[in-house]
């Protein structure tokens, strides 16, 4: 009785193979792929996809580099906002035949339909060294760079194709499209209050009034600032430039001025950036103050776009007699439509080296050698014209007393800012 029971039980399992087996036998395509394609492309445009999109993955088990048929399906997926499944289609097409413009193009648009812009923008890089200074490529780059933290470079960009294309219709309509949208000036307002838990300190008060213009050379902003701190008024005259140097390669110089007793009488700061291999960029820098002495922070960081996310991480290192005093922060951003929309969180831990919490009695050296932890959460937006943008943030901080060490404050910090631009 058993033995029937097993032999029974084989039996099945053999059925069942066999008809597996001849299942996916019946998977592999037979026929024409030239008239199944074209029977799939008019199901496609006759709101049949997905009928369209299982006839051509039928085709490419017999034809896997049938790249029309192929390209085709990455489009039709697209179309569907199935964005991750065709970058893999067009990555294979692409893959094994660079020289296919329109799927180049078709690639591309994908990532900005899919706001991975800065995926689009490495793309775009990597079709105009196959098609070097082509119009539509030059358009492709410059959008790219418009919705990613590259935004300077894309008037750069449609100069550049504007020189190359004078009589391009749709070059000459996108440059004035971007100029509109840019908006070459910038006027800007922020406020922020400090909170301390149990009344340690007084509420502190942080405005500041700028006023921002993009030039061919990079951006220079004038800023206003005004703390009220230890129930003292400050005021500060501050200038930030972020020239470009090469390709590349560009530069943060900054100045400050104060009369104020609870500012630095003076405040440089210089800093160069560098993009890297695999959407990398690297810089190194210092900031000078001077106080009834004289301080020098050394300052560099690591950042890494990947997709939509942006990540970095920034240190300081303050020289002492007593030794050096060190600070991190590592900082996450995820960016939405562009770059003027993201949420970011940072976090950060060491010797503080904010540059705007002294109290009356400092010479400017005591401050870096406190210890500080912080977590900092923001959001950032801009109106669909993008001529107007506001930002929040909120924050916690820990910080040690300046005369008690070891004691801490733990205090909240709220902020706001708005700008308008304008040509």
């Amino acid at each position: 009785m058993k033995r029937l029971k097993f032999g029974l039980e084989f039996t099945l399992i053999l059925l069942f193979l066999s008809v597996f087996q001849i299942s996916a036998q019946q998977k592999v395509f037979k026929g024409n792929p030239d008239t199944a394609f074209a029977k799939a492309r008019e199901m496609a445009f006759n709101k049949q996809r997905k009928q369209a999109q299982d006839s051509l993955l039928l085709i490419l088990t017999k034809y896997p580099d049938y790249l029309d048929v192929r390209s085709f399906l990455a489009i039709t997926y697209s179309w569907d906002g199935a964005y991750k499944k065709a970058r893999k289609e067009f990555a294979y097409v692409i893959n094994k035949d660079n020289k296919r413009k329109t799927d180049w193009i078709a690639y591309i648009k994908n990532e900005q339909y899919a706001e991975k812009y800065f995926k689009a923008l490495e793309l775009s890089k990597k079709a105009l060294k196959v098609f070097s200074d082509d119009a539509d490529f030059l358009i492709l780059k410059a959008k790219s760079e418009l919705n990613s933290s590259n935004r300077s470079e894309a008037p750069i960009t449609m100069r550049k194709a504007v020189k190359l294309h004078p009589k391009n219709e749709e070059v000459l309509r996108y440059k004035n499209s971007l100029e509109n949208a840019l908006g070459f000036n910038t006027i800007g307002i922020s406020y922020a209050m400090d909170v301390y838990d149990k009344q340690d300190r007084d509420n502190m008060y942080y405005s500041t009034l700028s006023y921002s213009r993009q030039t061919k050379f990079g951006s220079i902003t004038t800023k206003l600032n005004y703390t009220n701190r230890f129930q003292t008024d400050n005021y500060q005259l501050e200038i930030d430039m972020y020239p470009r140097i090469v390709k590349g390669l560009y530069a943060y110089v900054s100045g400050g001025w104060s009369s104020s007793p609870l500012n630095p009488t003076q405040r440089y700061g210089f800093e160069l950036f560098k993009s890297l291999p695999k959407s990398f960029e690297a810089s190194l820098g210092f900031r000078w103050l001077k106080f009834s002495s004289e301080t020098t922070i050394y300052t560099g960081s690591v950042g890494w776009y990947t997709g939509n996310s942006y990540w970095a991480f920034r240190t300081y290192v303050t020289p002492g007699d007593t030794g050096s005093s060190k600070s991190g922060t590592l900082i996450y951003r995820k960016y939405r439509s562009d770059a003027e929309n993201y949420f970011t969180i940072e976090s950060g831990l060491g010797a503080a080296p904010a540059l705007d919490r002294f109290i009356p009695g400092f010479t400017g050296s005591e401050v870096f050698k406190l210890d500080s932890q912080k977590l900092v959460l923001g959001y950032y937006f801009s109106s669909k014209s993008k001529k107007n943008a506001w930002g929040f943030n909120a924050s916690v901080f820990r910080e040690e007393k300046p005369f008690a060490k070891g004691e801490y404050f733990v205090y909240t910090s709220l902020g706001l800012s708005y700008a308008v631009k304008f040509k």
